[in-house]
C-alpha cells in the first residue's frame, strides 16, 4: 500500500482496487475498531468526480440506521480524499444468491424488511437510494442486513437531468423516463430483489435495455413463481404506477410483518435470520474478518478541509451523478466500457463500469444504465412520459362514491311524569303544621335522572414513539452516544395525561426491564434509555411503551423501536 493515507488508522489489507481508487480494511489506532477506508486517488483533477464523492460522504452523513452502512467520516487532503465507513463482516446478497440460489420464505421476507428499514431511514432524511439491488445489500454473519454505496444517490425529488442511470433489472417504470427522485421507486427496487430472494431470478428477463423497459413498464407482474401468501406484497411494492406503491417504506414494512406473521407464524423472523445467517456462514472465507465481528459505528461529522458537514446532508439540489455497480467494494469506479445501441431510432448509452457488455445486446443483472433521449420505441410504438416524468396512467375501475353516513331518527323522550313518585324515588312532600291537613293535593316534584356512567374499559393509546439515536456505546465509552431518548404521545378517553403512568419497557441479554416516562407537553412523554452494561456481543434491543390509566386499564404500544448496544467503543 502506497500513497497517501488518512491519519489515525492502521492498514490491514487491500479490498479491492480500481482505475479511480482502492477501498482498504483498517484499523482505528485509539479503538482497535476495524473499519473500511475507500480512497478517491485516481481523478484528483476531475472537479465533477470529486463533487459527486463529497456528495455522496454528505447523504450518508444524515443516516443513523442500524440497517445502513454508517459513515465515521470524511476527509479531503492534498493527496486525495476519503471515505471512513463502517465494516460489514459479511457478504453481499448477491454473492449468497449466487452461491445457493433462492431463500425460503421466510429469509427472503427477512431481508425485505431489513431493507425497508433502511430505505425509511435514508427516505426520512429526505435521500432516494435510486440503485437498490443484491449487490448492494451486505448480509452479516448473524443474518441481519446493511444497505450499502449511495453512490448515485439522489434528494427526494430531485431531478437526473437528461440522463437516467441505474440497474436495469430493477429499475421503476418512472425510472426509466428520468422522473425526479422518488422514495417509490425504491420501493419498487427492493421488491424486485425480494421477487429475486423467492424465485432466484429478477423479475423481467428482458435480453436488451427496449425490452426490459418496456417489461417494467407494461408487463404483468410476476406472482405466481412466488409463494401465493406473498403474491399482494409483490403487487403492491412493484404496482406500476407510483401512486399505486406505499407512499412510505414503513407502511410497507407494516403490512409485510401482517402478512409475514399470518402466513408463517410468529417466529417467522427468526427463523428467517438463522437460514440467512447459516448462508452467510458458508461463504465465512470472503468476509473481511472470517473468525470475529466486524466494525461499529457512530454518529460523526464529515470533515471538508475548514469546514464541517453535519447530519442534516446534502443541500436539497440535484447533483453530478456518480454511476457505479455494488461490487463487494472489488472497486468504486472500475474503467469505462461504454456502447452505444440505437433501437428505432433513439439513442442509448449503456454504462457498464465493471462489467462487459452481453453478445448481441443482451443485458447483465449488474449493470448500470444511463439513458439519453427519454423514450425508448419497441416494436415501432414509442412510451412516452407524462408530462411531470411519470408513466401514461392506465385505465382504472370506476369506484363508487361513499354514500354520507347515515344516523337513525332518535323517537322523542317520553314526558316527564306528574303526580305520584318517578322511578328515582318516593317524591318530598310538606304537611302544614298547626291545624288539619289540606285537601288540595300536595304538588309532585319530578326529577329525570341520568343512566349510570359506565366503568372504564379503555385503555390509553399509543403513537409516534420513537428513538433518538438508534445506536450506543456501552457505559463508560468516551465518544459515542450512551444514552437514547425514548419519546411517545399518549392520551386516554378519561385520565388525563398528567394522570397517566408511562413506561418504556426494553429486554436486554434475556432479562426484561421498565423505566418511568415524564410528561411534556401536549400529551408528549419522554424517558431515558442509557448507561447500559457492555453486552457479551453487539445486541439490538426491542423498546417498547406501555401506558396504565386511572382505572388500571392498561396498553403495549403497537409500534416497537430498536436501540442497537455496541459491545465495543466506537471511534473518536
Amino acid at each position: 500500500m502506497t500513497g497517501w493515507r488518512v491519519s489515525g488508522y492502521t492498514p490491514v489489507r487491500r479490498l479491492g482496487a480500481g482505475a479511480s481508487g482502492s477501498v482498504d480494511l483498517a484499523v482505528h489506532a485509539a479503538t482497535g475498531t476495524p473499519v473500511a477506508i475507500k480512497y478517491l486517488t485516481g481523478r484528483l483533477d476531475d472537479v465533477s468526480f470529486r463533487t459527486a464523492f463529497r456528495d455522496e460522504a454528505r447523504l450518508l452523513a444524515g443516516i443513523d440506521d442500524p440497517y445502513v452502512c454508517r459513515l465515521y467520516e470524511y476527509v479531503e487532503a492534498p493527496g486525495g480524499s476519503a471515505i471512513v465507513m463502517e465494516l460489514v463482516n459479511g457478504v453481499s446478497l448477491r454473492q449468497l444468491l449466487r452461491a445457493k440460489g433462492s431463500t425460503t420464505p421466510e429469509s427472503a421476507l427477512c431481508v425485505l424488511k431489513g431493507s425497508l428499514a433502511g430505505l425509511g431511514a435514508a427516505h426520512a432524511r429526505r435521500v432516494v437510494h435510486r440503485d437498490y439491488k443484491p449487490e448492494n445489500l451486505l448480509v452479516t454473519a448473524e443474518g441481519t442486513s446493511k444497505l450499502a454505496d449511495f453512490g448515485i444517490a439522489m434528494p427526494v425529488g430531485a431531478s437526473s437531468g437528461s440522463s437516467v442511470t441505474g440497474t436495469p433489472r430493477y429499475m421503476a417504470p418512472e425510472q426509466w423516463t428520468g422522473a425526479p427522485a422518488s422514495p417509490a421507486c425504491d420501493i419498487y427496487a427492493a421488491t424486485a430483489t425480494f421477487f429475486e430472494c423467492l424465485t432466484g431470478h429478477p423479475p423481467y428477463g428482458g435480453r436488451d435495455l427496449a425490452t426490459l423497459r418496456q417489461q417494467h413498464a407494461r408487463a404483468p407482474i410476476p406472482t405466481d413463481p412466488a409463494p401465493r401468501p406473498v403474491h399482494d406484497l409483490l403487487r403492491l411494492g412493484m404496482a406500476k404506477r407510483p401512486a399505486e406503491r406505499p407512499q412510505s417504506a414503513h407502511v410497507f414494512l407494516a403490512t409485510l410483518e401482517e402478512v409475514a406473521y399470518g402466513a408463517y407464524g410468529a417466529d417467522w423472523e427468526e427463523r428467517g435470520l438463522r437460514e440467512l445467517a447459516r448462508r452467510a456462514a458458508l461463504l465465512a472465507a470472503l468476509f473481511p474478518f472470517p473468525d470475529r465481528a466486524g466494525g461499529g459505528i457512530s454518529v460523526a461529522s464529515t470533515a471538508l478541509g475548514d469546514t464541517t458537514v453535519g447530519p442534516a446532508g446534502g443541500d436539497g439540489s440535484g447533483r453530478p451523478a456518480l454511476r457505479r455497480t455494488g461490487r463487494a467494494r472489488a472497486a468504486l469506479v472500475g474503467g469505462g466500457l461504454v456502447a452505444a445501441m440505437l433501437v428505432g431510432g433513439a439513442a442509448l448509452s449503456y454504462v457498464a463500469r465493471d462489467e462487459p457488455i452481453a453478445p448481441s445486446g443482451a443485458v447483465r443483472p449488474e449493470a448500470t444504465t444511463e439513458l439519453t433521449g427519454g423514450v425508448v420505441p419497441t416494436g415501432g410504438a414509442s412510451v412516452p412520459p407524462t408530462p411531470d416524468g411519470s408513466l401514461p396512467p392506465t385505465p382504472d375501475a370506476s369506484i363508487p362514491p361513499t354514500p354520507d353516513a347515515f344516523t337513525p331518527p332518535t323517537s322523542a323522550a317520553p314526558p316527564a311524569p306528574t303526580g305520584g313518585a318517578t322511578a328515582a324515588g318516593p317524591t318530598p312532600s310538606t304537611t302544614p303544621t298547626g291545624g288539619p291537613s289540606s285537601a288540595t293535593p300536595i304538588p309532585t316534584l319530578s326529577t329525570r335522572v341520568s343512566p349510570p356512567t359506565p366503568p372504564d374499559s379503555t385503555p390509553p393509546t399509543i403513537a409516534r414513539v420513537a428513538a433518538n439515536p438508534t445506536e450506543l456505546d456501552p457505559t463508560g465509552c468516551p465518544f459515542g452516544p450512551t444514552a437514547s431518548t425514548i419519546t411517545a404521545h399518549v392520551n386516554d378517553d378519561r385520565t388525563a395525561v398528567g394522570d397517566l403512568r408511562v413506561r418504556i419497557r426494553y429486554t436486554l441479554e434475556k432479562r426484561s426491564y421498565e423505566q418511568s416516562m415524564a410528561l411534556l407537553d401536549g400529551g408528549q412523554f419522554r424517558g431515558v434509555l442509557g448507561d447500559l452494561p457492555r453486552p457479551a456481543s453487539t445486541t439490538r434491543i426491542p423498546v417498547t411503551v406501555v401506558a396504565t390509566d386511572g382505572t388500571g386499564n392498561t396498553t403495549v404500544g403497537d409500534s416497537t423501536v430498536y436501540v442497537t448496544l455496541y459491545s465495543f467503543c466506537t471511534p473518536g
